[in-house]
Order: C-alpha cells, then structure tokens, then sequence
C-alpha cells in the first residue's frame, strides 16, 4: 500500500486567509487527483504579530511584514511545508532560503467603496470621514477629494464592516478580491477603476511560499501556477522593490497584459496627505516585465527628487 506525502499548508486565521487557505488546497487536489487527498492536505493557522495589534496602523507598527512574520519563521523551522499569503502583504525581499514562485490566477484587483449613505466617493459631503487602514488609499482619497477625513479601520472585513454600521466612518474602502472571496459582494456600493483608486502592488493576488530546498513541494506547487498573473505580480513588485515600498510609503501600481504580448504598467507614489502625487506609465514585451517595473520604480524615484523621505511616514 502506497503512503502518501502529507503537506502542510501554513495561514493566518482570518476567514479571508483561511478562504485562500481551502482555495489553494482544492487547487491542488484538483491538479493532482492521483496523488494527494484532502487528508494529504493538512490547514495549519499561526497567529501573526499584524493579528493581533488592532489599535494602530500596521505603518506605525512595523509594517505588513508583520502579518508573515511568524509564518515564515513556522516555514524555515520545517513546521510547515509551504504557506499561503495575500501577496500585497508580502515584503519585496524574502528571508534567505525561501521562495515565491506559485501565483494562483488572480482575482479583481480594484478597490470598492462602500457607504451606508449609498453615496459615491465624489458625492460624499465635505468633512465626511472614511474609514480605511491603507495609507495608499488614504493618500489618494485626500489627493481626490481634501475635504474628506480619513480615520483608522484595522480589523477583518466583517470587523470593518461592523464598525462601518456603527456609525464610526461615513464611508471605506475594501478590496473587492477579498468580498468576492468571502462572497460579500453585496456589500459594495460600487467598484472603483483603476484610473480612480489605483490598486495596492499585487493585490487580489495569492502567493504560496516554500522552502527553496523543497523541490518536492516546488514541484507539487508549478501546476497550479497561474503564468499571466505571476507575470504582472513579479513587474508591479519589480516596482515597489526599486523603491523600497512598505506600508509606510503610499504606493500603487497595476499591471495588465495587452492583447500583442505586452505587458502595461501603471505606477504612483504620493504624500501621505495625498498633497503631492507622481504618476508613470510604460509598456514593454512580457519578457522584460521585471525591468519595466524596475525601470518605473526609478522613474518615480527620480520625479520624487532628493526629498523623497517625505514620502514616507
């Protein structure tokens, strides 16, 4: 009787995390009927530092680092096989000896807003606050409309969502991947383009983490790669790499692949009030997607000057 390998599949605990969590492990059950069952396929939750601090922004905190952290620690110690992440909350740089190379297709990567009133963004009257944990949304929200107030919504969706009903902001904004995961769609008032809100680098995108010594479970992982989204993720973190993005630094980038085997990127970098914005744009063959990003990156570098540590909080 043949054994077979059990893996083990490293998450937060959030009912999003755990969605992309149960996702990646249909996919691969899926991908490899004849090899692995649902208890081959072991979904273990490690509690990340960025879980449990709630009363502050994660950009005063340590950045989005912090929601890895631990799990990343779990994975170098051999406690689990790989893990599952949002990849907008992954660094650009990786600790030695891990790799992301698995990018499962990606999901919607807009903005929605959400308001009880049923009012758009635009239409909010002056001095009505929105409620938001992002600094690259609240810098274009007060870039767009100054007149607004932003205050901090940390927390899961439904937690957002809640403090939304109570009365505690007039209006937020959430990515609509995770509503769509978790099928709270109707929740959204309405979706907002790309031209409007730009999306947070990889958003709506999920990344699996191994060990890079693992080829067995590097191999497991290849078939449920999602080649178009692997490319645009890796350009628009090409992006935010040559900047050295964090949380702490409003940033937005989406790419999309054209119909002649091109990829388009659109990239910004903004002031936390959202005073002082720079826009860049370029296309360039598939093949040199990570140095158009690269090349962005420097583009905004260079439009920021010499002064930009402003930029960052």
């Amino acid at each position: 009787m043949t054994t077979h390998k059990k893996y083990r599949i490293g998450t937060r605990g959030s009912p999003l995390a755990l969605a992309q969590a149960y996702e990646t492990r249909d996919r691969l059950l899926k991908a490899h009927p004849d090899k692995l069952s649902e208890n081959d396929l072991e979904i273990v939750v490690i509690t990340t530092t960025g879980d449990q601090i709630q009363d502050r922004a994660l950009s005063e905190a340590g950045g989005k680092g912090l929601f890895v952290k631990e799990i990343e620690e779990a994975l170098i110690r051999g406690d689990i096989d790989f893990a599952v992440h949002s990849m907008k909350d992954m660094e650009t740089k990786l600790p030695d000896g891990l790799i992301i190379d698995c990018i499962l297709p990606r999901e919607d990567p807009r903005d929605v807003f959400i308001s009880a009133s049923g009012d758009t963004l635009d239409e909010l009257k002056a001095g009505s606050v929105v409620g938001t944990s992002s600094l690259r949304r609240q810098a274009q929200i007060l870039n767009r409309r100054p007149d607004l107030k932003v205050c901090l919504f940390r927390g899961a969706v439904d937690t957002r969502l809640r403090k939304l009903s109570e009365g505690q902001a007039d209006a937020t904004l959430l990515a609509y991947a995770g509503l769509r995961r978790l099928k709270k769609e109707h929740v959204i008032t309405h979706a907002l383009e790309a031209e409007d809100m730009l999306p947070a680098v990889a958003q709506g995108a999920i990344g699996i983490e191994h060990r890079v010594a693992d080829t067995d479970t590097g191999e497991l992982l290849a078939a449920i790669n999602h080649t178009e989204s692997q490319i645009r993720v890796n350009a628009e973190r090409a992006m935010l790499a040559e900047l050295d993005g964090s949380c702490r630094t409003p940033i937005a980038g989406h790419a999309v692949l054209t119909d002649n085997n091109q990829i388009h990127l659109v990239a910004s970098l903004l002031s936390p009030d959202g005073s002082e914005r720079f826009d860049v744009e370029g296309t360039s063959d598939i093949e040199d997607a990570n140095a158009l990003g690269r090349r962005l990156g420097e583009e905004l570098r260079v439009k920021a000057g010499p002064d930009f540590s402003v930029f960052q909080i």
